[in-house]
């Protein structure tokens, strides 16, 4: 089975044309124990020489991918970012991993602290992550937020309800789509359920719309009259609004959810198979 590195690694040097012996020399030397310096100024070189294009990898690296580690996504990522996290990831340094990436964030510009957050699932002793994660989410950049919560493993893998739950909200808050979130469905929970509706009051409440796709967390645990209630009014508004409250009450094991739906073209849709939470926004 391949290494995350060694899949990195093949991808990055695929792609670098003639700089490709630099960063192969790069690489062995902080491999070797090279000092921090070198790592900061490959860091630092890496968009200059390799590029910023994504990586647009084949299928073959998306296989090797998800081989290397479950849930590991690199479509979306770019060249010089793939490079950096190479570069982190085999850099035998003397000081703890931890102490490197709080370092390395802290100086890092936006588009070095996307790469260094989408490489979260790759890194050692994740446990020691935390606080630096918890910055990247109270971060106001979008683009740095959805490094962490967009098709990343590892808050699925190693964030309490509590934190796991914030992060949910945290994307509605600042419009995040909730699809790519990896662990959306397995990691949902009734505290996060009782959460939601209550956000989904404050935006009626103020005259606003609610996001379709926040039903998605809350189908399952819609079991009393007060959430069903909820889930009503929404498919009552029509549009994708009604199509994720159907999807939602189809979801709910609350028999009166059931009589919700009954007769209503979303739920023929559902049943057809043409209607699902990965086509919410596209479905008639």
């Amino acid at each position: 089975m391949p290494t995350a590195d060694a899949v990195l690694r093949d991808i990055v040097l695929t792609r670098a044309g003639s700089e490709a012996g630099w960063v192969e020399e790069i690489l062995e030397a902080l491999r070797r124990g090279a000092p921090e310096r070198d790592l900061h100024i490959f860091l630092g070189l890496a968009p200059r020489r390799l590029g910023k294009a994504d990586l647009v990898p084949t299928a073959a690296e998306l296989e090797a991918a998800e081989a290397a580690r479950p849930g590991w996504r690199i479509d979306g990522w770019s060249l010089d970012g793939a490079a950096r996290v190479l570069a982190l990831l085999v850099h035998a340094g003397q000081r703890p991993f931890a102490d490197r990436f709080k370092d390395l964030r802290r100086t890092s510009d936006v588009a070095e602290m996307i790469a260094l957050y989408r490489g979260l699932p790759l890194y050692p002793e994740p446990e020691t992550l935390h606080f630096e994660v918890g910055e990247g989410l109270r971060s106001n950049l979008k683009p740095v937020f959805e490094a962490i919560a967009h098709d990343n493993p590892f808050p699925r893998d190693h964030f309490d309800e509590h934190r796991w739950n914030h992060m949910i909200l945290k994307a509605l808050f600042v419009g995040s789509r909730l699809a790519p979130i990896i662990g959306l469905d397995e990691r949902a929970n009734s505290e996060l359920a009782r959460i939601l509706r209550e956000y989904a009051h404050e935006r009626w409440a103020a005259g606003r719309t609610v996001t379709p796709e926040l039903w998605r967390c809350v189908g399952p645990y819609a079991q009393d009259e007060a959430a069903l209630s909820d889930l009503e009014r929404a498919l009552s508004e029509g549009g994708a609004g009604a199509r994720g409250a159907a999807l939602a009450l189809a979801a709910s094991p609350a028999p009166e959810a059931r009589q919700l739906l009954e007769g209503r073209a979303e739920a023929e849709e559902i049943a057809a198979g043409r209607l699902d939470w990965n086509r919410l926004e596209e479905a008639a």
